[in-house]
């Protein structure tokens, strides 16, 4: 079905890798079964041994076991993986997506892997050179798109050139920012500043014909000095980690802070619904995945630690996208700014 025809209600089928996470395959199948409905079906792709003896309790009408043979590890070179053993979890669910059983792939296994599979057997969109995982921070005046959040840990200034374009497009498609601002992370606001990459990137950018306005610090990535901040893979997942590591330790000092005295507890408690807000602002289990953007179709990447909470909610926020249409807006605006080079979605 295209995704431009989805209604809000529209049945959506999605593959998720069940041996894939630090929780697998318990948290994963819980997942799965939390977030499975009439409007959602859930393909879970796993070795039968394991997978089955969790679903065998109660119906469920909406969630099929797709048999798998083996899993990627982290110790496993991905693409040598997904290539060596196509009986994988990774791989045998890549290719619901191809095969048309299922919309979208969903996993919080190998991320490396995860890339490799959406690259040989989904195939890159168009002439995009690099996939990028693109996740959406919570700023201070709004959202912050940054990307790449993990795919590439090594890319070159044409790279980050492209993300800058990719995230435009999502910024544009998703937030609805006509003229979104596009920053490059950096260690100082000056041109000159920055790794040789970072050199190269900020010419890049400066010449695009983007709305580049220089470099975003990392005690700015949160106050929308740009809404969208571009950065190679190894950076951005850094990042992305630190700030959620965080905040949640910011959480766990305040509710200390709170109940530290009886004065303390009784503004706890006035406080409690509007920390409960803020606190779910910026859980990362609160979507539970990001998109990797640039190739053939959805692929939503999770954190490999993440809980049945985490995985229901990535399923949800992978229906909701392509209900939405969000693949497609994104490819329309990056043809637009590329001239029609490439895409995000098609």
């Amino acid at each position: 079905m295209d995704a431009d025809s989805l209604t809000t209600n529209a049945p959506v089928t999605l593959t998720l890798d069940a041996e894939g996470g630090d929780h697998a395959p318990g948290e994963i199948v819980a997942g799965a079964l939390m977030a499975a409905s009439p409007t959602l079906r859930v393909l879970l792709v796993g070795r039968p041994e394991l997978v089955e003896p969790l679903l065998a309790s109660g119906s469920h009408e909406y969630v099929e076991l797709v048999p798998s043979a083996s899993v990627v590890s982290s110790k496993d070179e991905p693409a040598a993986a997904v290539r060596k053993m196509p009986d994988s979890s990774i791989a045998v669910g890549a290719r619901t997506v191809v095969d048309g059983r299922s919309q979208g792939f969903v996993s919080a296994g190998n991320t490396g892997a995860m890339l490799a599979a959406a690259l040989l057997l989904i195939k890159r969109a168009g002439d995009i050179r690099r996939p990028a995982i693109v996740t959406t921070l919570p700023g201070m005046e709004g959202p912050v798109v940054m990307l790449d959040a993990g795919a590439n840990a090594d890319c070159r200034p044409e790279h980050l050139l492209e993300f800058g374009a990719l995230g435009t497009a999502y910024a544009r498609a998703v937030l609805r920012i006509s003229q979104p601002r596009v920053g490059l992370l950096n260690i100082g606001e000056e041109e000159g500043k920055g790794s040789e990459l970072a050199r190269a990137a900020y010419t890049e950018l400066k010449a695009s014909g983007l709305n580049f306005v220089g470099n975003v610090e990392g005690w700015d990535l949160l106050r929308n000095t740009a809404d969208v901040v571009v950065t190679d893979g190894f950076t951005g997942n850094v990042t992305l980690k630190l700030l959620e590591g965080c905040s949640s330790s910011l959480f766990v000092r305040i509710k200390e802070a709170a109940s530290s005295s009886a004065q303390a507890r009784m503004g706890g408690l006035l406080l409690r619904p509007a920390l409960r807000g803020l606190r779910a602002g910026l859980d990362p289990e609160e979507y539970g995945g990001t998109y990797l953007l640039g190739v053939r179709g959805l692929v939503v990447i999770c954190h490999g630690n993440s809980t049945r909470r985490a995985i229901a909610n990535a399923l949800r926020f992978g229906a909701e996208a392509l209900r939405r249409g969000v693949l497609s807006a994104v490819d329309e605006e990056f043809a637009k700014i590329t001239g029609g080079r490439g895409s995000a979605a098609s």
